[in-house]
Order: C-alpha cells, then structure tokens, then sequence
C-alpha cells in the first residue's frame, strides 16, 4: 500500500465517520418529532428506542460472520448508504409500521457501519504504525454537532422530519459513495499477527471480556450524560430550561477537542496511561455533578466528563485491535455489540436509581463504573510499537 493510498483512506473513513456522526444525532434529537409524527405513545416510545440497539448488536454479530467472506470496506461501503435512506424513511413515513420498518434498517445498518468503520480504522492504525483512531472519532464528534445544530434548526423553524432530512440525505448519500472510492485496509489480519497472541486463530473471549466491560461502562458513563443532563440540570440544579440544553452541547464540544488532541497523548505517553487519566478525569466529572451546589458548577463537571471519557472508546477497538492481530475484524465486531450493551443499560440504570433514590446519588453509579476502567488499564497495552511479531514498524509509519 502505497502512502498516498493510506492518506486517501483515511481520509475517506474520515468522512464516514462524520457523515455517521450526522445522521445518528438527526435521529435521536428529533426523537420527540419522530414520536409526534407518529403518535407513539408515551409507554411504547421506550420499545421503539430500546429496539434500535438491540438490532445494532444485531447487525454487529451478522458482520462478524460476513467478514470472513467480504472485506469490511465493501459492508461500509453498502452499510452507509443504507443509513442514510432509513433516516430518509423515518421521515417520509406516515403510520406507525413505517417507523418501525425504518427504525428497524437503521439499527441493523448501523450496528454493521459501526463494526466495519471501526475494523478499517484499526487496520488503517496498524498500517501507520501509531495512533490515529482517534482523530476517526473527533469525525463522528464533529459531525454529530454538525446534525444536532441541523436538527436545531429544522425544531426551531417548524420543519418536518422530511423537510429536514432530505436535504441533508440529498449531500451525504453522494459524498458517502464517492468517499468510498477511497476506503484502504492496511495488511490483513493474517499478516499482521504472524507470531503474535491471537493471530490467525479463534477469538478468545475471556481475552476479550475486560475490554468488552470497559466499553459498555464508557457507554454507560456517555448515556447518562445524552439522556440525563438537562433534566439534571433543570429539575436538580435549578437552571432555566434554556441553560439546561448547554450542557450536551458542551460534552459534545469537549469530546471532539478531546479527541482531536487524542492521538498526540497517546504517541507521547502511551494508551494505558491516557485510558488511566481519562477515567480518573470522568469520574471527577461524576462527582462534581453530583455535588454541584448550581447549574454553573454542574457544567463544570459536565465539561470534565467530556474531556475524560471521549478517549475511552477509541482506544477500546484500537486495543482489541492489537490483543488479537491476526483475528481483529472478529475481536472489532464483538466489542462493538457491548456499545450498545452500554447504551441500553445506561439511561434506565441512572432513571430508575434517580426515581427511587435521588439523582444525586444516581450519578455516582457510573462514577464507579468509569472507575473500574482503571482495573482493567493494562488491557490496552502494549503500545503498538511491535507489530508484526516484534519486528519494526512498516515503512508506512510516517504517512502524514
């Protein structure tokens, strides 16, 4: 693979990732939209919304099957188009079995875009021979407040999901085909596990399970603050309904500068020590919500929570990457099912403990979680620095 072929494919997973990034938060900002639309009750809104991860984790064990046969850049490259028209359908649909049929695409298409973009980006990592998953997910940061501004504006004006879809759909269906022109996969699998643990054999799933929890903590930690903060930050801390929508605002801010400073970290002082600083960093931010004696204070736990857990995530499929070389699409499939783990668990864990306890004392709960991240820390090492079985870098190590 030439260098110039590595800079065009990652650029173009880049560009997926964003893309990805906008059509997720065009979805669930406009969840209240999409229940009027509709006229989902109140009690079935949580099976629509609940069904949307169960059928990703889906869709992310159907990949791990698939690539033993299709690379991953061909299921992206069918997987993100196919998102793309199931947004489309939410909004053009009229009864409640097209919403959903069309939820329904959504989660299985984006359970294997999720799998597929994380295996390229491990793959792409590998070839260059030093962090860069991270800058991947300031992509989907990026574009995630990209899509919740554009979901702002289509609330604030009125507009109807299909309005507001449709010209967005209209942009990123063409930009996501020809950007797939581009998608590049560094050196199999097999190839790039010669000699090491887990190389061309089975996945050990006992190897696998420390990440697998890390990942659904992470996603626990990142569904209390999407589902939870503003209402914290109302009902709780006493803001204005306008001030308690900062808040998510300000995680999403923080999770992209986070990230895109990420891969310097990382190449500096190594995954283990940045995952150990960035639970540490997340779970002061826990605690400073939890105690915040008013809004203000309470977005500075908020901010620290952005800072600390967008590192978490990225490198979880970049160690799974390197746990097991020769078996890396597998272990990427496998992992990424226990995102939606997290997401599932998260909100109703923290709703619930908030019901019965108080809200407070809820936030401590994935305080705790995040926190036993830093039990699981030597997980992500070794640093990549013995690719190959102990021989040097590749030659493409320092692609720009």
């Amino acid at each position: 693979m030439t260098d110039a072929g590595l800079r065009y494919g990652r650029a173009s997973l880049g560009l997926s990732f964003g893309v990805q990034g906008v059509a997720f938060a065009l979805l669930v900002t406009r969840i209240p939209a999409i229940q009027d639309q509709y006229g989902i009750s109140d009690g079935l809104l949580p099976v629509f919304l609940a069904a949307v991860p169960i059928l990703a984790g889906a869709g992310s064990v159907a990949t791990e099957k698939v690539v033993a046969r299709v690379r991953p850049s061909v299921i992206l490259r069918w997987a993100q188009p196919l998102v793309l028209l199931a947004l489309l359908g939410v909004g053009a649909g009229r009864e409640m079995w097209h919403a959903a049929v069309a939820l329904g695409v959504f989660g299985l298409s984006v359970g294997a875009l999720d799998a597929s973009m994380n295996m390229l980006g491990v793959s792409l990592q590998r070839a260059y021979g030093r962090s860069i998953m991270l800058g991947f997910h300031a992509a989907y940061s990026l574009g995630g407040i990209a899509g919740a501004s554009l979901a702002w504006v289509g609330a604030r004006y009125d507009m109807s999901l299909l309005a507001s879809y449709l010209p967005v759909v209209a942009v990123l269906l063409p930009a996501a085909l020809i950007g797939s022109r581009w998608y590049t996969e560094g050196n199999s699998p097999q190839e790039a596990g010669a000699g090491e643990a887990g190389a061309g054999g089975g996945l050990s799933f006992k190897l696998l399970l420390p990440l697998c929890l890390v990942m659904s903590f992470a996603y626990i930690g990142d569904s209390t603050v999407s589902n939870w903060s503003a209402k914290y930050l109302q009902d709780v801390l006493g803001s204005s309904e306008q001030l308690a929508t900062v808040p998510y605002n300000v995680y999403m801010v923080t999770t992209l500068l986070g990230r895109t400073v990420g891969d310097l970290g990382v190449r500096r002082f190594g995954a283990v020590a940045v995952v150990r600083g960035g639970s540490l960093l997340a779970a002061g931010g826990f605690v400073v919500v939890a105690v915040a004696p008013g809004a203000w204070v309470g977005m500075l736990g908020f901010t620290m929570l952005g800072f600390g857990l967008c590192v978490i995530v990225p490198q979880t499929f970049a160690a799974a990457g390197r746990m097991f070389p020769g078996n890396s699409d597998a272990a990427v499939a496998r992992l990424n099912i226990f995102n939606y783990v997290g997401f599932l668990v998260g909100s109703p864990l923290v709703g619930a403990l908030g019901d019965a306890w108080s809200y407070r004392g809820a936030m401590l709960v994935p305080m705790v979680l995040v926190l036993a991240t830093l039990v699981y820390a030597r997980s992500f090492g070794p640093e990549p620095a013995r690719y190959g079985g102990g021989h040097e870098r590749p030659r493409t190590a320092d692609v720009g």
